[in-house]
Protein backbone atom coordinates (compact mmCIF):
# COMPACT_ATOMS: atom_id res chain seq x y z
CA UNK A 1 0.00 0.00 0.00
CA UNK A 2 1.45 3.69 -0.93
CA UNK A 3 1.46 6.28 1.99
CA UNK A 4 0.31 10.03 0.02
CA UNK A 5 0.44 11.96 3.22
CA UNK A 6 3.91 12.26 5.10
CA UNK A 7 3.95 10.99 8.39
CA UNK A 8 2.96 13.93 10.38
CA UNK A 9 -0.40 14.36 9.10
CA UNK A 10 -0.96 11.54 11.53
CA UNK A 11 -0.29 13.65 14.44
CA UNK A 12 -3.03 15.05 16.24
CA UNK A 13 -4.17 18.52 14.65
CA UNK A 14 -3.47 20.63 17.44
CA UNK A 15 0.35 19.50 17.38
CA UNK A 16 0.40 19.89 14.13
CA UNK A 17 0.19 23.67 14.82
CA UNK A 18 1.99 23.31 17.53
CA UNK A 19 5.31 26.18 17.88
CA UNK A 20 7.83 24.31 20.39
CA UNK A 21 9.27 26.38 22.86
CA UNK A 22 12.85 27.52 22.30
CA UNK A 23 15.44 27.44 25.09
CA UNK A 24 17.94 30.45 24.77
CA UNK A 25 21.01 29.79 22.03
CA UNK A 26 23.39 27.61 23.55
CA UNK A 27 26.80 27.83 21.54
CA UNK A 28 28.54 25.09 20.06
CA UNK A 29 32.05 26.27 20.99
CA UNK A 30 33.48 27.87 23.75
CA UNK A 31 35.06 31.23 24.24
CA UNK A 32 31.55 32.98 24.78
CA UNK A 33 30.56 34.64 28.03
CA UNK A 34 27.24 32.97 28.09
CA UNK A 35 24.99 35.12 30.02
CA UNK A 36 21.15 34.47 28.18
CA UNK A 37 19.62 31.42 30.18
CA UNK A 38 20.41 32.24 34.05
CA UNK A 39 22.92 29.48 34.59
CA UNK A 40 24.78 29.85 38.01
CA UNK A 41 28.58 30.83 37.17
CA UNK A 42 29.93 28.82 39.52
CA UNK A 43 30.01 25.36 40.56
CA UNK A 44 28.02 23.11 42.38
CA UNK A 45 28.37 22.09 46.12
CA UNK A 46 31.80 19.94 46.22
CA UNK A 47 29.17 17.06 47.93
CA UNK A 48 27.46 16.92 44.43
CA UNK A 49 30.92 15.56 42.51
CA UNK A 50 31.23 12.80 45.29
CA UNK A 51 27.75 11.76 45.23
CA UNK A 52 28.04 11.05 41.65
CA UNK A 53 30.75 9.12 41.76
CA UNK A 54 29.81 6.96 44.44
CA UNK A 55 26.32 6.28 42.27
CA UNK A 56 27.91 5.43 39.06
CA UNK A 57 29.60 2.08 38.39
CA UNK A 58 27.70 -1.09 38.80
CA UNK A 59 24.25 0.16 39.92
CA UNK A 60 23.64 2.27 36.98
CA UNK A 61 22.18 -1.92 35.84
CA UNK A 62 19.23 -1.08 38.42
CA UNK A 63 16.44 1.24 37.97
CA UNK A 64 16.56 4.25 40.26
CA UNK A 65 13.87 5.27 43.24
CA UNK A 66 10.44 5.15 41.27
CA UNK A 67 9.11 7.83 44.06
CA UNK A 68 12.86 9.66 44.46
CA UNK A 69 12.00 9.30 48.57
CA UNK A 70 15.24 10.27 49.86
CA UNK A 71 15.01 13.35 47.59
CA UNK A 72 11.26 14.20 49.05
CA UNK A 73 11.95 13.31 52.80
CA UNK A 74 15.17 16.23 52.87
CA UNK A 75 12.75 18.45 50.90
CA UNK A 76 10.04 18.27 53.12
CA UNK A 77 12.31 18.53 55.89
CA UNK A 78 13.88 21.43 54.85
CA UNK A 79 10.39 23.61 53.90
CA UNK A 80 9.09 21.94 57.51
CA UNK A 81 6.26 19.62 55.04
CA UNK A 82 4.94 16.06 55.23
CA UNK A 83 6.97 14.08 52.86
CA UNK A 84 3.03 13.68 51.21
CA UNK A 85 3.30 17.08 50.08
CA UNK A 86 6.93 17.04 47.96
CA UNK A 87 7.20 14.97 44.45
CA UNK A 88 10.12 15.48 42.43
CA UNK A 89 10.30 15.33 38.81
CA UNK A 90 13.05 15.54 35.58
CA UNK A 91 13.52 19.50 36.08
CA UNK A 92 10.58 21.66 37.08
CA UNK A 93 9.49 21.76 33.31
CA UNK A 94 8.50 18.27 34.08
CA UNK A 95 6.39 19.16 36.98
CA UNK A 96 4.82 21.98 35.18
CA UNK A 97 4.17 19.70 32.16
CA UNK A 98 2.03 16.64 34.82
CA UNK A 99 0.43 20.04 36.15
CA UNK A 100 -1.18 21.06 33.51
CA UNK A 101 -2.09 17.47 32.06
CA UNK A 102 -3.51 16.66 35.28
CA UNK A 103 -5.92 19.90 35.71
CA UNK A 104 -6.23 21.47 32.32
CA UNK A 105 -8.63 20.46 29.92
CA UNK A 106 -11.90 21.95 28.56
CA UNK A 107 -10.76 24.73 31.06
CA UNK A 108 -8.15 26.89 30.46
CA UNK A 109 -4.28 27.89 32.02
CA UNK A 110 -4.00 31.42 32.89
CA UNK A 111 -1.07 33.72 33.65
CA UNK A 112 0.22 37.19 33.60
CA UNK A 113 2.47 38.18 30.82
CA UNK A 114 5.21 38.47 29.85
CA UNK A 115 6.23 35.50 31.91
CA UNK A 116 8.05 32.19 31.26
CA UNK A 117 6.88 30.97 27.81
CA UNK A 118 6.66 27.09 28.12
CA UNK A 119 3.52 27.77 29.67
CA UNK A 120 1.79 28.61 26.07
CA UNK A 121 3.85 25.50 24.69
CA UNK A 122 2.46 23.45 27.65
CA UNK A 123 -1.59 24.34 26.86
CA UNK A 124 -0.56 24.16 23.32
CA UNK A 125 0.22 20.13 23.88
CA UNK A 126 -2.68 19.43 25.92
CA UNK A 127 -4.54 21.39 23.67
CA UNK A 128 -5.56 24.09 26.45
CA UNK A 129 -6.49 27.86 25.71
CA UNK A 130 -4.03 30.00 27.49
CA UNK A 131 -4.61 33.16 28.72
CA UNK A 132 -2.50 35.68 29.09
CA UNK A 133 -3.30 39.03 31.79
CA UNK A 134 -0.97 41.27 30.44
CA UNK A 135 1.56 43.16 33.42
CA UNK A 136 1.83 47.05 33.58
CA UNK A 137 5.17 48.48 33.16
CA UNK A 138 4.70 48.73 37.26
CA UNK A 139 4.79 44.95 37.65
CA UNK A 140 1.67 44.71 39.72
CA UNK A 141 0.21 41.29 40.27
CA UNK A 142 -3.30 42.09 38.62
CA UNK A 143 -5.52 40.78 41.40
CA UNK A 144 -8.98 42.39 39.99
CA UNK A 145 -8.17 40.31 36.47
CA UNK A 146 -7.05 36.84 38.29
CA UNK A 147 -10.60 37.07 40.10
CA UNK A 148 -12.05 37.42 36.56
CA UNK A 149 -10.16 34.49 35.27
CA UNK A 150 -12.38 31.20 33.54
CA UNK A 151 -9.69 28.57 34.02
CA UNK A 152 -8.62 25.51 35.68
CA UNK A 153 -4.65 26.79 36.70
CA UNK A 154 -3.14 30.35 37.28
CA UNK A 155 0.28 30.10 36.70
CA UNK A 156 2.50 33.04 38.90
CA UNK A 157 6.36 33.02 38.08
CA UNK A 158 7.80 34.73 41.45
CA UNK A 159 10.37 35.90 41.21
CA UNK A 160 9.05 36.92 37.51
CA UNK A 161 11.22 35.94 34.63
CA UNK A 162 12.07 37.66 32.34
CA UNK A 163 11.76 41.03 34.34
CA UNK A 164 13.32 40.10 38.10
CA UNK A 165 10.22 41.58 40.23
CA UNK A 166 9.58 39.39 43.40
CA UNK A 167 5.71 39.40 44.39
CA UNK A 168 4.80 39.54 48.01
CA UNK A 169 3.06 36.70 49.92
CA UNK A 170 0.63 39.45 51.23
CA UNK A 171 -0.24 40.13 47.24
CA UNK A 172 0.15 35.91 46.23
CA UNK A 173 -2.47 35.39 49.10
CA UNK A 174 -4.80 37.99 47.66
CA UNK A 175 -4.53 35.91 44.01
CA UNK A 176 -4.95 32.37 45.60
CA UNK A 177 -8.64 33.68 47.21
CA UNK A 178 -9.37 35.91 44.01
CA UNK A 179 -8.70 32.74 41.66
CA UNK A 180 -11.14 29.21 41.83
CA UNK A 181 -8.73 26.79 40.78
CA UNK A 182 -5.27 25.53 41.20
CA UNK A 183 -2.61 28.60 41.77
CA UNK A 184 0.99 27.13 40.72
CA UNK A 185 3.82 29.82 42.27
CA UNK A 186 6.73 28.65 40.33
CA UNK A 187 9.60 29.44 42.12
CA UNK A 188 12.76 29.01 39.93
CA UNK A 189 14.73 31.93 41.26
CA UNK A 190 13.20 31.79 44.96
CA UNK A 191 16.37 31.20 46.79
CA UNK A 192 17.58 34.74 45.92
CA UNK A 193 14.31 36.49 46.80
CA UNK A 194 12.96 37.71 49.89
CA UNK A 195 9.59 36.27 50.49
CA UNK A 196 8.41 32.67 49.47
CA UNK A 197 5.36 30.91 48.85
CA UNK A 198 5.92 27.78 50.68
CA UNK A 199 4.71 29.96 53.83
CA UNK A 200 1.32 29.73 51.98
CA UNK A 201 0.84 26.42 51.72
CA UNK A 202 -0.54 25.59 55.40
CA UNK A 203 -3.21 28.29 54.67
CA UNK A 204 -4.56 27.13 51.15
CA UNK A 205 -4.85 23.74 49.91
CA UNK A 206 -5.09 25.23 45.93
CA UNK A 207 -1.64 26.33 46.09
CA UNK A 208 1.16 24.67 44.22
CA UNK A 209 4.94 25.59 44.71
CA UNK A 210 7.50 24.53 42.14
CA UNK A 211 11.40 24.46 42.49
CA UNK A 212 14.10 24.17 40.32
CA UNK A 213 18.19 22.62 41.06
CA UNK A 214 18.80 24.57 37.55
CA UNK A 215 19.35 27.81 39.03
CA UNK A 216 20.62 28.14 42.67
CA UNK A 217 21.91 24.71 43.53
CA UNK A 218 24.19 25.17 39.75
CA UNK A 219 22.30 21.36 38.57
CA UNK A 220 21.06 22.64 35.31
CA UNK A 221 22.74 19.81 33.21
CA UNK A 222 21.58 17.21 35.84
CA UNK A 223 17.56 18.25 34.90
CA UNK A 224 15.72 18.55 38.42
CA UNK A 225 12.98 20.02 40.34
CA UNK A 226 10.53 19.27 42.78
CA UNK A 227 6.43 20.64 43.90
CA UNK A 228 5.23 20.86 47.15
CA UNK A 229 1.47 21.07 47.55
CA UNK A 230 -1.39 19.58 49.31
CA UNK A 231 -0.91 15.81 50.18
CA UNK A 232 -3.84 15.08 47.55
CA UNK A 233 -2.48 17.16 44.48
CA UNK A 234 0.75 15.83 44.97
CA UNK A 235 -1.10 12.28 44.87
CA UNK A 236 -2.44 13.09 41.57
CA UNK A 237 0.62 14.07 39.87
CA UNK A 238 2.31 11.08 41.58
CA UNK A 239 -0.45 9.28 39.20
CA UNK A 240 0.06 10.68 36.34
CA UNK A 241 4.34 10.85 36.28
CA UNK A 242 6.19 8.33 34.37
CA UNK A 243 7.26 6.04 36.65
CA UNK A 244 10.97 6.45 36.78
CA UNK A 245 11.28 10.24 36.14
CA UNK A 246 14.35 11.26 38.25
CA UNK A 247 17.06 9.03 37.12
CA UNK A 248 19.82 7.54 39.70
CA UNK A 249 22.87 10.00 39.09
CA UNK A 250 20.18 12.86 39.54
CA UNK A 251 18.71 11.71 42.51
CA UNK A 252 22.25 10.71 43.73
CA UNK A 253 23.56 14.50 42.81
CA UNK A 254 20.58 16.34 43.78
CA UNK A 255 20.33 14.94 47.51
CA UNK A 256 23.69 16.18 48.41
CA UNK A 257 23.22 19.70 46.83
CA UNK A 258 20.05 19.65 49.25
CA UNK A 259 21.60 18.71 52.48
CA UNK A 260 24.81 21.19 51.68
CA UNK A 261 22.64 24.07 52.87
CA UNK A 262 25.84 26.37 53.69
CA UNK A 263 26.98 25.99 50.45
CA UNK A 264 24.23 27.34 48.31
CA UNK A 265 23.80 30.30 51.05
CA UNK A 266 27.28 31.34 49.87
CA UNK A 267 26.63 31.24 46.12
CA UNK A 268 23.76 32.72 46.40
CA UNK A 269 24.92 35.39 48.85
CA UNK A 270 27.75 35.95 46.21
CA UNK A 271 25.08 35.89 43.03
CA UNK A 272 23.05 38.72 45.02
CA UNK A 273 26.29 41.15 45.40
CA UNK A 274 27.12 40.95 41.96
CA UNK A 275 23.61 41.79 41.13
CA UNK A 276 23.04 44.63 43.32
CA UNK A 277 26.27 46.18 42.21
CA UNK A 278 25.93 46.00 38.58
CA UNK A 279 22.13 47.26 38.87
CA UNK A 280 23.47 50.24 40.40
CA UNK A 281 26.15 50.56 38.07
CA UNK A 282 23.35 50.26 34.74
CA UNK A 283 20.62 52.53 36.69
CA UNK A 284 24.00 55.43 37.75
CA UNK A 285 24.26 55.31 33.36
CA UNK A 286 20.20 56.52 33.74
CA UNK A 287 19.21 52.88 32.19
CA UNK A 288 16.31 52.12 34.19
CA UNK A 289 16.67 48.57 35.85
CA UNK A 290 13.71 46.14 37.73
CA UNK A 291 14.53 45.31 41.61
CA UNK A 292 15.70 42.15 40.94
CA UNK A 293 15.11 38.95 42.93
CA UNK A 294 16.52 36.23 40.78
CA UNK A 295 20.08 35.51 39.12
CA UNK A 296 19.58 38.09 36.61
CA UNK A 297 18.88 41.73 35.95
CA UNK A 298 16.06 43.33 33.08
CA UNK A 299 17.84 46.18 31.84
CA UNK A 300 16.53 49.52 29.71
CA UNK A 301 19.55 50.72 28.07
CA UNK A 302 20.13 53.79 26.70
CA UNK A 303 22.34 55.19 23.77
CA UNK A 304 24.89 57.62 24.49
CA UNK A 305 21.84 60.26 23.19
CA UNK A 306 19.91 59.26 26.02
CA UNK A 307 17.29 57.61 23.17
CA UNK A 308 15.53 53.99 24.72
CA UNK A 309 13.43 51.71 22.64
CA UNK A 310 13.49 48.64 20.82
CA UNK A 311 16.31 49.63 18.48
CA UNK A 312 18.38 50.81 20.89
CA UNK A 313 18.01 47.46 22.87
CA UNK A 314 18.29 45.03 20.08
CA UNK A 315 21.44 47.10 18.87
CA UNK A 316 23.27 46.68 21.99
CA UNK A 317 21.98 42.69 21.72
CA UNK A 318 23.81 42.71 18.61
CA UNK A 319 26.78 44.53 19.40
CA UNK A 320 26.94 41.97 23.00
CA UNK A 321 26.76 38.92 20.63
CA UNK A 322 29.30 40.09 18.41
CA UNK A 323 32.10 40.81 21.32
CA UNK A 324 30.63 36.85 22.44
CA UNK A 325 28.43 37.84 25.21
CA UNK A 326 24.94 36.17 25.01
CA UNK A 327 22.36 38.17 26.60
CA UNK A 328 18.24 37.47 25.87
CA UNK A 329 16.81 39.97 24.27
CA UNK A 330 12.23 39.37 24.23
CA UNK A 331 10.76 41.57 21.15
CA UNK A 332 7.57 39.94 21.05
CA UNK A 333 5.74 41.65 24.37
CA UNK A 334 5.20 45.27 24.15
CA UNK A 335 6.67 45.61 27.78
CA UNK A 336 10.02 44.00 27.02
CA UNK A 337 10.86 45.03 24.04
CA UNK A 338 13.12 47.51 24.98
CA UNK A 339 15.01 45.34 27.64
CA UNK A 340 17.63 42.94 27.63
CA UNK A 341 17.95 40.07 30.47
CA UNK A 342 21.59 39.84 31.45
CA UNK A 343 21.97 36.77 33.45
CA UNK A 344 24.63 37.24 37.00
CA UNK A 345 27.69 35.76 35.77
CA UNK A 346 31.08 35.75 37.82
CA UNK A 347 33.00 38.87 38.53
CA UNK A 348 35.03 38.78 35.58
CA UNK A 349 32.46 38.12 33.26
CA UNK A 350 30.57 40.97 34.25
CA UNK A 351 33.36 43.35 34.03
CA UNK A 352 33.83 41.79 30.87
CA UNK A 353 30.08 42.61 29.97
CA UNK A 354 30.50 46.26 31.62
CA UNK A 355 33.47 47.39 29.92
CA UNK A 356 31.75 46.49 26.56
CA UNK A 357 28.82 47.95 26.87
CA UNK A 358 31.20 51.43 27.69
CA UNK A 359 32.66 50.62 24.11
CA UNK A 360 29.16 50.57 22.85
CA UNK A 361 28.26 53.37 24.45
CA UNK A 362 30.93 55.29 22.99
CA UNK A 363 30.75 53.38 19.22
CA UNK A 364 27.21 54.37 19.11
Amino acid sequence: MTVNNPPSEYALPHLRELSGYTPGFQPGESGWVKLNTNENPYPPSPAVDEALRAAAGDALRLYPDPRSSALREQAAKLHALDVSQVIFGNGSDDLLNLLVRAFSGERAVGYPAPSYSLYPVLCGIQNSDAIEIPFGREMALPIEAIGKLEASILFVTSPNAPTGVGFANSDLAKAIEAFEGIVVVDEAYADFAEESAVELLGRYSNLVVTRTFSKSYGLAGLRLGYAMGDASVIDILDRVRDSYNVNRLTQAGGLAALCDQSYLSAVVEKIKRTRDFYRAEWEGLGWFCYPSRANFLFVEPRNAQGESGPEVAQGLFEYLKRSRILVRYFPSNPLTRSFLRISVGDEDQMLFVSETMQKWLKNA
